[in-house]
């Protein structure tokens, strides 16, 4: 009996071992990770983050940095300071960087008016930088005033992690004398990917027609072809279909020694479009540089896979919501005491599936619409707002948020309208309060 029981003994002990090594791996396995030196995977409806990794940390961004020069030339042809068909020509400048084959360089033509349609496809399409810094020179007169237009609109946006130093994402360094004004010649642009992401979110959403030139596998400028570095889109070629993903349409590409090779990618899959991040994949010695420049695109398809599997959106609370026990506001100078609230809207997220047990609604009463008893005071209509219905994340595994709200939220609205007590009954009540300060 003895034997049997120390056997039993050696089994469960075994059992319980075993489950304290299996639950970590089963954990793990529902993870993810990103052989990067930082990456981020946002939702780019509600700015969201599924996924992060060193997402504050400053790093280079190479020519990731068109993504700015993109977002101010879109906006001055939305506020009609330029179009598509305004023309200008290459300067020195521009047209010593585009004889340089080193710099993505196609060979412009001075003495030519180019459009700024010509220019920005060589930009988006092909991450040519002399036509970039023609549009610079364009819209603010030199790089250097351009370059502060950068900076100043990554503030505006609400980029945090940031510093442009110039319009095309080249290494200060490899402009010689030509590096703008206002700036030194050993610096190089640098952004975390949080605020890559964020910058990618604005973008898309401010001028979804950047997707348009960005989804464009070619085109051509003064007869010479050019080809989208973009390997995620859908190519014929066989040495790029491996990196294709479904509904990918953009964004861009980059490479510098500092930044090494790295991708801002946007894809949309059955009415859901996500943006990830992927910064320096040259972390792990790879030597070949077909699987260097391929390696960021298979790290981008990683993300993308895992936002798209393991996420989707839910409504989590309905319109007409309310939260047991905090639902009745009281009412100070009314014909009722009290008044109903609910949420006027329905609260929707994308979620990690079976993660919806840890997701609550709070209410954020506007202060201002209270007396100092904390009272709303009367009258008050139906449907008046008076706050908010947030929602809050209880789990482990919070990224938090691109944009500079905390969580989401929808309007809080009152049920019905309450009647002001008129003079005569705010005067006996008065009388009542009076003299139950007195005798209290």
């Amino acid at each position: 009996m003895k034997a049997k029981a120390s056997l039993w003994s050696i089994i469960t002990a075994l059992l319980v071992f075993s489950s304290i090594i299996v639950n970590p791996v089963m954990a793990k396995a529902d993870s993810i990770d990103v052989e990067a030196e930082a990456a981020i995977l946002v939702d780019a409806e509600t700015g969201k983050v599924l996924y992060g990794k060193n997402q504050d940390e400053m790093l280079g961004i190479a020519s990731m940095t068109k993504m700015m020069t993109e977002y101010l030339v879109l906006e001055a042809i939305d506020e009609g300071e330029i179009d598509w068909d305004t023309t200008t020509q290459i300067s020195d400048f521009p047209y010593s960087i585009s004889a340089d084959p080193a710099f993505s360089g196609i060979g412009l033509i001075q003495d030519k008016d180019y459009t700024v349609k010509e220019l920005y496809e060589a930009m988006a399409i092909y991450s040519d930088n002399a036509t970039t810094i023609a549009l610079a020179e364009l819209i603010a007169g030199s790089e250097g005033d351009f370059v502060q237009m950068m900076n100043q609109k990554a503030e505006e946006l609400g980029l945090t992690n940031y510093k442009f130093v110039n319009s095309t994402g080249l290494s200060n360094e490899h402009l010689g004398e030509n590096y703008p004004e206002g700036t030194q010649p050993d610096e190089e642009n640098l952004m975390s990917a949080e605020s890559t992401a964020l910058l990618a979110y604005r973008l898309v959403n401010d001028f979804p027609e950047a997707l348009d030139y960005s989804s464009m596998l070619t085109s051509e400028l003064d007869d010479q072809l050019m080809i989208n570095w973009n390997w995620m889109l859908p190519w014929d070629n066989a040495n790029f279909k491996q990196y294709y993903s479904e509904g990918v349409d953009g964004l861009k590409t980059g490479y510098t020694e500092l930044a090494g090779y790295c991708f801002t990618g946007t894809a949309e899959r059955n009415g859901k479009r996500l943006i990830s991040v992927i910064m320096n994949t040259d972390v792990d010695g790879i030597e070949s540089k077909r699987e260097k420049e391929g390696k960021r695109f298979k790290q981008t398809q990683k993300l993308l896979d895992y936002g798209y599997g393991k996420f989707e959106t839910k409504e989590l609370y309905p319109s007409g919501h309310q939260i047991e026990g905090e639902s009745l506001l009281p009412v100070s100078k009314g014909k009722q005491d009290e008044v109903e609230i609910v949420s006027d809207q329905p609260i929707s997220s994308i979620i990690k599936s079976g993660d919806e047990e840890n997701y609550q609604v709070t209410y954020n009463i506007d202060e201002s619409l209270l007396d100092e008893d904390g009272q709303l005071v009367a009258p008050i209509e139906k449907g008046q707002k008076v706050g908010t219905m947030e929602l809050v994340y209880d789990g482990d595994q919070d990224y938090g948020y691109i944009l500079e709200q905390e969580n989401q939220a929808v309007d809080v609205v009152t049920t019905d309208a309450v009647e002001k007590k008129n003079w005569f009954m705010l005067f006996l009540s008065s009388i009542g309060n009076f003299f139950g300060n007195l005798f209290g």
